[in-house]
């Protein structure tokens, strides 16, 4: 921390039906990414696309003292059972329209207009943001690369999500 970074406790919830520790390339590459940026992971999981399963366990994460902020990979394409919006949206205190739009701007260079197809979102609930990417492990990356390295990095001006999320933990907010 000489540098004067403040590091944060993050989750990661990998959403899928089929995914296993060994198969889950998507949620290990969010959790290398977090740790080589100095960033505690304090949990990673994987749970099966299913809404109420999704929203039991994002909510104990919200609880959690011990994490600041949680990353979601998958369900969030129009497929029968991707339900991660509908899942989690509820949960949000308040929203964060200009994560998916982003999400969304800079996946039209990788896979067109097929970026449509994306319902990427974020939202801030009990002082916790929670950012839901879609599940490949190249939406995970264009994720990371183009806009949550950034925002989770202290030191990014003129604003980041560390500060906010430093800022209303010390205020209950």
């Amino acid at each position: 921390m000489s540098d004067g970074q403040t590091f944060i406790r993050a989750a990661v919830l990998t959403v899928s039906d089929t995914r296993t520790p060994e198969t889950d390339t998507s949620g290990k590459f969010l959790v290398d990414a977090l740790r080589e940026t100095g960033h505690n992971v304090t949990a990673h999981e994987i749970v099966i696309d299913d809404v109420y399963l999704l929203r039991a366990k994002v909510s104990a994460w919200i609880v959690d003292p011990e994490i600041d902020m949680i990353i979601t990979t998958g369900g969030t394409g129009f497929g029968g059972r991707d339900s991660t919006p509908e899942a989690l949206a509820p949960l949000f205190d308040k929203h964060i329209e200009g994560f998916g739009e982003m999400f969304r701007y800079l996946s039209i260079a990788d896979i067109g207009t097929s970026t449509i197809q994306s319902r990427a979102l974020a939202g801030i609930a009990n002082n916790k943001a929670i950012f839901c990417v879609p599940g490949s492990t190249g939406a995970c990356r264009l994720a990371w690369e183009g806009i949550l390295r950034d925002q989770l990095d202290s030191r990014h001006k003129p604003c980041n999500f560390v500060g906010v999320l430093s800022k209303r933990r010390e205020k209950n907010l």
